[in-house]
């Protein structure tokens, strides 16, 4: 087997890194960066939030490694390149910059959006600090909140899983018992009454029937322990795509993109089966719902870098496995996306809203965490979700 060399490895030394931006910045013409690239600077290549350094007339100067992946360019040719070439000059990056020139110190913006063919990042913090000693210079900083975002949004579908489990718990000990005697009174009453009168009690058992259905679904939110065990995902979504396929998503194309060497999720199957089924019918119902032909994705990949502290406890699970549902929809509204997993809350005439609340507790169950990305043309909920340790069989 031939090793290959790490990343890290194949990294210019400092002499070789001043000398080639020296090079770069003679050959462009820029006057801008003369002097020797300061350490400081060059301690920002160890960090992993990208880091930009922008000159007198926007040329890129210096970025560093963690900048090379989220603008999905080589460092070479970012530095071959202008701001301009990144976003439209009518970005608000540009207004940063002019603040930073015209006034010193340091200027944030938040929520911005970085968007190419190439890249998509939403809800960008963006940091612009100016260099004392080279004036015009700008130092920008990108900070991605989407790991924010989604442990919000978790703490979100956490509170909404307790309130409906508490609901649950008291409409199944105050309803039902008193309607399973409104519907025996109903039963009897049926045979000896004449005929408008039994359409009522008909009527009258019918609505116990459907309350009673209603309280039963609620149910499914309570806290009942369920058994768990190494689960297979790649088994369960491919009994999910066969569901689908001839179910809810026919006569749509359901692309699998799947990473074999996985380990096996510590989980539910039925449950993992009733979410996941519950997310491609919404996205089968959105490719439905709109003029144009769609697909819909089913991808898996194992991602390091999430950890969630455990409630109750002072350990931290780690969160690898990523399983991410795709549709070329319409998107989801944004006045809709911040509630999308609150109970109740539905955009079909006929839906109870229950289905995405009940699939965040779910996965919450699992100790894991949903992240919803929507935009015209492009929805994506991940799951990220705990494995079993091949060594001990416990949950990694």
């Amino acid at each position: 087997m031939i090793a290959m060399p790490r990343r890290s490895d194949t990294r210019p030394s400092d002499s070789e890194f001043r000398t080639n931006l020296r090079l770069q910045s003679a050959k462009h013409g820029r006057e801008d960066y003369q002097e020797p690239i300061p350490d400081s600077l060059l301690l920002l290549d160890c960090l992993p939030a990208p880091v930009m350094l922008i000159g007198a007339h926007d040329a890129i100067l210096f970025v560093n490694s963690a900048a090379e992946d989220f603008f999905s360019r080589s460092r070479v040719q970012l530095r071959h390149d202008t701001l301009t070439g990144l976003v439209p000059s009518d970005h608000p990056l540009f207004l940063l910059l002019r603040q930073v020139r015209e006034t010193g110190g340091t200027v944030t913006e938040h929520g911005l959006i970085l968007s190419t063919p190439r890249f998509h990042h939403e809800g960008i913090c963006v940091q612009g600090s100016d260099v004392p000693d080279h004036p015009g210079q700008v130092l920008l900083a990108f900070q991605d909140a989407s790991a924010a975002r989604v442990l919000d949004r978790q703490l979100a579908f956490r509170s909404a899983a307790r309130s409906v489990s508490g609901m649950a718990a008291i409409l199944a000990h105050e309803v039902k018992n008193p309607l399973s005697g409104i519907r025996g009174a109903a039963q009897l009453l049926e045979g000896s009454v004449n005929e408008p009168d039994r359409e009522l009690a008909v009527l009258i058992r019918d609505e116990a029937d459907r309350i009673r259905a209603l309280v039963e679904r609620m149910e499914m939110f309570s806290e009942k322990p369920v058994g768990r065990r190494p689960v297979n995902i790649h088994r369960v979504l491919e009994h999910v795509r066969t569901l689908a396929a001839n179910g809810v998503a026919t006569g749509i194309p359901i692309i699998e993109d799947y990473d074999p060497s996985l380990p096996p999720v510590w989980g539910n199957r039925d449950e993992l089966v009733q979410v996941l089924l519950n997310l491609v019918k919404n996205a089968a119902e959105a490719i439905k719902g709109s003029e144009q032909p769609g697909t819909i994705t089913l991808t898996t990949a194992y991602r390091q870098g999430i950890r969630l502290a455990g409630s109750g406890s002072g350990q931290r699970r780690h969160l690898p496995l990523l399983v991410t549902i795709r549709d070329t929809g319409p998107g989801i509204s944004e006045t809709i996306r911040p509630h999308l997993f609150e109970p109740f809350l539905t955009t079909k005439a006929s839906g109870s809203g229950l289905g995405l609340a009940l699939a965040g507790k779910i996965i919450n169950d699992h100790g894991g965490i949903i992240e919803v990305e929507s935009r015209p043309g492009c929805t994506e909920i991940s799951l990220h979700l705990p494995v079993v340790s091949e060594d001990t069989g416990h949950v990694a």
